[in-house]
Order: C-alpha cells, then structure tokens, then sequence
C-alpha cells in the first residue's frame, strides 16, 4: 500500500539500471499515473551515440525540454489516482549535462535548466537503483535497443560514476539507495515482495537498502 506521506516517486539508476520496470511495478502496486521517459522520441539521440561530441548539445536540450513539459502536465493527479511515479527524476539531467557538454555550452544549459527547475517540484520519495558496469551493460545488451546497441562500456562506467556522485550530495528528497546487484524484482516474485516492502517503509535523509542483508 502508498505510503500516506508519499504523493509522487522518482525511481532513478544508470541506463540497463530497471528505473523503467521498477516504476511500472510500482504504479500497478499502487494504482498511480505512470510517467514514463520517451528517449526514443529525441531525434538527436542515435547520431549522439554515434559522435557524442557534435551531437551532445541538441540531446541535452531536447530532453531538457522534454522532460520539462512532460512533468509539468503530470503534477496535476487525477482524483483517482493515488500517486505520481516517474521513472526519472528531472534534476538527474545536470548529471548528463556536466559530463556531455564542454564549459561554454554547461554555462548556458545552466541558465536555461535552473529557469525550469523553478516550476517541477521534488517528488516525495527518490529511489535509486544502484548497479555494477557489468550488470549494466548486461541489461543493455538484452534488451537490445536500436540505439543503444553500439553503447560504449566506458561511457557506461563515467556515467555510473556521475550518478553515484550526483546523489551522494542529493538532499531535495528523501532518498532509498538500493543495491541492486543481487536481485530480479522482475522475475522472482520473493525480490519483487522485499522491495515494494522497503519502499513503503519510512525513509528519512538517505538510507541504504542491500537486499538479503
């Protein structure tokens, strides 16, 4: 069951981290709306991966813009709906933004995101899907997205490591760090039931979930 303090949920992680299946999971549990992130939908996405550096500027801003618009509609819940559950948290795109863009182009990508970031609220609850480069790019390679098929492990391992800083210094929101090496909440029914329990236990600050611990 929702936890009465909770009205809205971010469920974060590296790409390959299960972000999407977790927050799926989650609004069938509690009967909330769904928001999901739409990266098929950036145009600019497959020539980014190609050549990151001619292409990291377009991608950034149209997920920026994007995720923008994408989340001011959603705040408004229905009456019928519990909870808001997202499968990205929309300050998480500074991490992409200073690890992609050079010193000129951070400078006006600041302006712009911190003139939006005035108008999305922070959800009540962040959960954070913490995972090896190993497992990631397993998951990558299941999954087998178009765009995502020529991911470079490097780019996968900065980019963990840029989340993991990210939310070492995160305060907005309470925040559920799990450990998500050693469990299939999506295939093994035991896992899925621990973790829905965690989440819906009280977090205060940030506290740390390592499943069969």
């Amino acid at each position: 069951m929702v936890p009465t303090s909770i009205r809205s949920i971010a469920v974060e992680g590296v790409i390959g981290a299960g972000k999407t299946s977790l927050a799926t999971l989650l609004s069938e549990e509690w009967e909330g709306r769904l928001v999901l992130e739409e990266p098929h939908k950036n145009p600019f996405l497959e020539d980014f991966y190609k050549d990151p550096r001619h292409w990291a500027f377009q991608v950034q801003l149209n997920f920026l813009f994007a995720r923008y618009n994408q989340m001011l509609k959603a705040t408004q819940l229905s009456l019928f709906e519990s909870v808001l559950v997202s499968d990205y948290l929309f300050d998480k795109d500074r991490i992409f933004a200073s690890l992609n863009l050079d010193e000129r182009e951070r400078v006006l990508y600041d302006r712009i995101a911190g003139f939006l970031e005035r108008e999305i609220p922070a959800p009540d609850l962040v959960v954070y899907l913490q995972s090896s480069v190993d497992r990631l790019m397993q998951h990558i390679r299941i999954r087998n997205r178009s765009y995502e098929r020529n991911m470079d492990r490097e780019y996968i391992r900065s980019l963990s490591e840029a989340y993991n800083r990210f939310f070492l210094g995160y305060k907005r929101s309470p925040l559920l760090i799990v450990n998500a090496n050693e469990i299939d909440f999506v295939n093994n029914p035991e896992h899925r039931r621990d973790l829905l329990r965690r989440i819906e236990q009280p977090v205060i600050g940030t506290m740390y979930y390592n499943p069969g611990v």
